[in-house]
């Protein structure tokens, strides 16, 4: 006898309905009562039941686990374009190749024990382990020393503070007490139930739709940085689908929607109870750019007049202005976000950038000797060779299946056969991962204090067999890399420098396509103002930090909008 299930849709509501049950006065969360002026309901960062507090697990950690718990040395402020002292209390540069970092007085663990130097030098040290995400800080910091309880050096082989202050801002301070014994096994793969750090929350429970936390009332910044966290309780709801966020959000059921909702032009444009940044399209900020990446080890995709014919190809309005109805921009075509518009060389752009023309891509094809000569409406090699391409984004993205369904479209109709299809989000990875794909389309780098991140995720090298995190196309070019290790050791404050090597870098990118930029991926935020207010917003009235528990965005200004919303009267 087959088992009796309920249809995916069904199933997923009746997951939603448990999680936000009795909306009204006590909310019911699984272990124990959740006064609803006292709750701040999130979703749309979580995609399966929390199991790790890890916060070496990238990707794998329940969130709120760096941010709330875990916290940095310094956040920044992508709005100024400045780094904010947080664990640290002062810094100094005593040279181009020494920090010295003193940390703030006071603050203790969770369990009860100071924060001291030794923390970070044995946060720093367990990058040496294999399988540590940052592993390669190793590569340019020579040492780390606790010169007294609460300053910090760090000594480099050689000066790389565009990456340093990325890692500096962006990676957690341990706990010696605790981690510096682990075995290096458990510090990459254990659970870490129970997690003690800093931050303004603690663990309070889970449940396999949820994860709870609880305010911690002593946490260091409310005296030291005037931030009083209103909300008692976060509870983060693990993704159930999109129709199922869209009620949470028309019910007062979820608070913030941090999820891409097809759609929500309308909601925004109907129901002044639900809110987002802008009161216009693109409705939301920009957090990262959306690229279509080629294999460059594969044929016809090595080829880089191939790549320029693909590009003109592609008419990024028609999918801006159809799946995404305006909620995102299309990209410059160097790919780099509106707050980098400082490194953006607009002479190269406007001579060598690509735009859509669909008889330029034609007359490309032809040059290059891509000709249709079966007539069957597709051009093959030019040793005549067919050419069939598949574009792959994760079945169940519906805004990426769209776009990938019109740029297979696109590219049929100058002639190149791409077909897209749907693979499960994990198998994907996988074949991304080992270069065992045409096409996908991704956007892993989020933005950050300096272009330095897009620039590696583009050109890094050596390429492995395995590429993780960035580099998925597999473009090697020496110059390229060295360009980017060069502004890695340009002074944070000097854009003028940086942006002599950026323009350098963009003349490559352009030239070669590495990767295709196609449109700004939304810093995705619906909030609803029945039982909280406040939210960021355009409006000088507001906050204009980040609404958002993405990882990576809590130091980017999460925290901060997390500390200025407010519970309605």
């Amino acid at each position: 006898m087959k088992s009796l299930r309920l249809p995916a849709a069904l199933a997923a509501l009746a997951i939603a309905a448990t999680a936000c049950s009795g909306g009204g006065g006590e909310e019911g969360g699984g272990t124990g009562q959740y006064p609803r002026a006292e709750t701040l309901y999130t979703t749309g960062t979580a995609w399966s039941a929390p199991t790790s507090w890890n916060p070496m697990m990238r990707g794998g950690y329940a969130v709120g686990t760096i941010g709330l718990v875990y916290e940095s040395l310094f956040h920044y402020d992508p709005v100024t374009g400045e780094y904010v002292h947080w664990l640290a209390e002062s810094d100094e540069w005593v040279s181009d190749t020494v920090h010295e970092i003193t940390l703030r007085e006071g603050i203790t663990w969770t369990d009860g024990e100071p924060l001291v130097a030794d923390d970070v030098v044995t946060t720093l040290e367990l990058g040496k382990i294999d399988g540590v995400s940052y592993s390669n800080v190793w590569n340019y910091v020579e040492s780390v020393e606790a010169t007294d309880e609460r300053t910090v050096t760090v000594t480099f082989s050689e000066s790389r503070p565009q990456e340093w202050m990325n890692w500096a801002y962006s990676n957690p301070i341990l706990p010696a007490h605790i981690w510096g014994d682990m075995e290096e096994t458990a510090v990459t793969d254990s659970a870490n139930e129970n997690p003690v750090g800093t931050g303004p929350y603690v663990y309070e429970s889970h449940a396999d739709d949820r994860m709870i936390w609880e305010r911690n009332d002593d946490w260091w910044g409310v005296e030291a940085l005037d931030m009083d966290m209103d909300a008692h309780y976060i509870v983060d709801i693990v993704n159930a689908s999109n129709e199922v966020t869209m009620g949470m959000l028309n019910q007062n059921e979820v608070d913030l929607s941090n999820n891409f909702l097809p759609g929500i032009d309308q909601v925004l444009n109907s129901n002044e109870n639900v809110t987002s940044f802008y009161d216009g399209p693109p409705y939301m900020k920009s957090a990262n750019t959306a690229w279509l990446v080629p294999n460059t080890t594969r044929a016809p995709l090595d080829d880089v007049e191939f790549r320029q014919a693909l590009a003109h190809a592609i008419n990024i309005t028609e999918i801006v202005e159809g799946p995404y109805a305006n909620l995102v921009e299309p990209a410059n075509p160097t790919g780099l976000l509106p707050e980098w518009d400082a490194y953006i060389d607009q002479e190269l752009v406007a001579e060598e950038g690509f735009r859509y023309d669909a008889d330029e891509a034609v007359g490309l094809l032809e040059e290059a000797g891509y000709l249709d000569e079966d007539g069957d409406g597709f051009v093959e090699t030019p040793d005549g060779e067919p050419i069939e391409l598949t574009l792959e984004v994760p079945s169940g993205w519906t805004d990426w299946m769209e776009a990938a369904r019109l740029i297979a479209e696109h590219a049929q109709e100058v002639g190149i056969d791409i077909t897209a299809e749907f693979p499960d989000e994990a198998l994907l990875r996988d074949h991304r991962n080992s270069g065992e794909f045409d096409l996908v389309i991704n956007n892993e780098r989020q933005l950050s204090n300096t272009p330095w991140t897009y620039y590696d995720y583009l050109f890094q090298m050596p390429v492995q067999e395995q590429q993780t995190t960035v580099n998925f196309h597999r473009y090697e070019s020496e110059e390229a890399w060295d360009l980017t290790e060069q502004l890695a050791a340009v002074p944070v404050d000097d854009v003028e420098a940086a942006a002599e090597i950026t323009s350098k870098l963009q003349e490559i990118q352009l030239a070669e396509l590495p990767a295709i930029p196609l449109w700004y991926n939304g810093l995705w935020a619906q909030s609803t103002n029945t039982n909280w207010t406040n939210w960021p917003s355009e409006h000088e009235d507001t906050p204009n930090s980040a609404p958002t528990l993405w990882n990576g965005w809590m130091e980017q200004g999460g925290i901060t909008t997390l500390a200025e919303i407010e519970p309605v009267e």
